[in-house]
């Protein structure tokens, strides 16, 4: 067995002071208490110890012999001397008033959604995609590529603006599917839609000052996200034009929407609220943060243009992921940036995390290049086209008298409020629950007080052939409730 490095600075005593088995027990005995030795770790042999710091063998061992002796290590004939088990002790309480040191929003961080149960037979859960469906061959040719490719790269950091392929792909995909008019220097390329979010708080909110409009109901991650910069919240209702521009207070420096399916509800922004936003946004100097999740998935309309594409003034940020039309755990997303605030997206995606990985990147550059990115998204618009229909007739059929469905023309949830009062969502979700529907109320997603009762229907994890049965099933669970 190869001896261990022994790393732990030890300070001699001065030469004839005859204090030194005195000061190296206090040492080694004292880094073994408060945990820097941790129990089991391997000392090293007394010879090399000795000649490691500079003392005599016979002092090495007399230390070691002392230690033994008091239980602090154990010595192994033919393996060694350890630390003993129990030989450290626990750290005394923490300052109880520690947590004034941190930031006030997160001594008590909020909670999302509640962690999901194991898969019902009838899953809706929403915000994930049917991987099922995903080529994976394709997806690992292309990784195994890329990693050839970046073998043969000299080590280095990579860009923390994001690969040039992948940047030259999005802009060539985003032109296409969306009409958003952008370069490549335009992209970042950001690890998933919540790192944009943090990153674009990082640079828009002054503490205490800056003012953030949203959606209410909206997407929770988002407010977090400012809230935890030091912006101001002003919550803005939501019809079935989309958020009301009218009621955004002049004082909104940063006005966050979903404009093409609106979270949670499903709404899409009117083009007279999308032209009225931007010329608030134009009047006002503000900002705003257009976060188009789902787009790819529409349902025989064709979308409003971007808010991006009609801007004119460069004061909106386009967010985008491939979370959703690809799979959850590939955490890519990206900003279409203006030009006036590159330089400091950029310098604060870099000091974030420098660069979403290299070899991921890489290879969605060729998946999206080569036209398996198009391929896919149309096959699974068909394949979510029926899921969505199948929903919308099964409620009609089944729950006509219970459920009213919020039309959305596109996106992977369908909302659905209950029409009954006498009815409280969480309580049908739970009782669903027990005859294997995964069913999740909107209180489960922490959308303020909007005091909503109902239901959000995810497609990605339910096939077509089982929406209908389980529609019903949530029928008779909720007509047993109302007797």
């Amino acid at each position: 067995m190869t001896d261990p490095i022994f790393e732990l600075a030890i300070d001699l005593p001065p030469q004839g002071s005859g204090k030194l088995l005195r000061v190296l027990h206090l040492q080694l005995r004292s880094a073994i208490v408060n945990g820097r030795l941790h129990p089991g770790t391997r000392l090293p042999a007394t010879r090399q110890l000795a000649a490691s710091i500079g003392i005599s063998r016979n002092t090495a061992v007399a230390l070691y012999d002392l230690l033994q002796s008091q239980g602090y290590i154990d010595i192994r004939p033919g393996a060694g001397a350890f630390v003993a088990r129990y030989a450290s002790q626990p750290p005394p309480p923490a300052d109880s008033q520690a947590d004034s040191r941190l930031n006030p929003f997160w001594r008590n961080p909020p909670s999302l959604s509640p962690p999901f149960q194991p898969p019902y037979r009838f899953d809706f859960r929403i915000g994930l995609s049917d991987t099922s469906n995903f080529p994976f061959q394709i997806w690992q040719r292309l990784l195994l590529r890329s990693q050839r490719t970046l073998a043969k790269m000299p080590s280095h950091y990579a860009d923390p603006q994001g690969q040039a392929s992948l940047r030259e792909a999005i802009a060539g995909h985003v032109s296409f599917a969306r009409a958003v008019a952008c370069q490549t220097e335009d992209i970042l390329v950001t690890t998933g839609i919540q790192q944009a979010l943090d990153l674009l708080a990082r640079i828009l909110v002054t503490p205490g000052q800056t003012t953030l409009a949203m959606e209410e109901p909206g997407y929770q991650p988002a407010k977090i996200a400012f809230i935890a910069a030091g912006a101001k919240v002003i919550d803005i209702p939501v019809d079935n034009e989309g958020i009301c521009v009218a009621q955004i207070p002049s004082q909104a420096d940063v006005v966050y929407v979903t404009p093409t399916h609106q979270f949670p509800l499903g709404h899409t922004l009117s083009m007279s609220r999308r032209t009225a936003l931007l010329e608030f946004a134009r009047q006002h100097r503000a900002v705003i943060i257009e976060d188009d999740y789902d787009s790819e998935f529409r349902y025989g309309s064709y979308p409003l243009d971007a808010l991006q594409t009609l801007d004119r003034n460069g004061l909106v940020f386009y967010l985008g992921t491939f979370s959703k039309c690809l799979f959850p755990t590939l955490r890519l997303g990206f900003v279409v940036m203006p030009a006036w605030s590159r330089q400091a997206l950029i310098a604060a995606k870099r000091f974030s995390d420098w660069h979403s990985p290299a070899l991921e990147q890489e290879t969605l550059a060729s998946y999206i290049a080569e036209g398996h990115l198009a391929r896919h998204i149309r096959r699974m618009r068909k394949v979510y086209g029926e899921r969505h229909a199948a929903l919308i007739s099964s409620i009609t059929h089944h729950c006509d008298d219970l459920l009213e469905p919020i039309s959305a023309a596109c996106g992977l949830h369908l909302t659905a409020l209950l029409k009954d009062n006498r009815l409280q969502a969480e309580d049908i979700a739970e009782r669903a629950a027990d005859i294997g529907i995964g069913l999740y109320a909107l209180t489960r997603y922490p959308i303020a007080e909007s005091g909503l009762n109902g239901f959000a229907f995810g497609l990605g994890m339910i096939d077509r052939e089982d929406v209908d049965e389980a529609i019903a099933r949530l029928a008779e669970t909720m007509r047993d409730e109302r007797s």
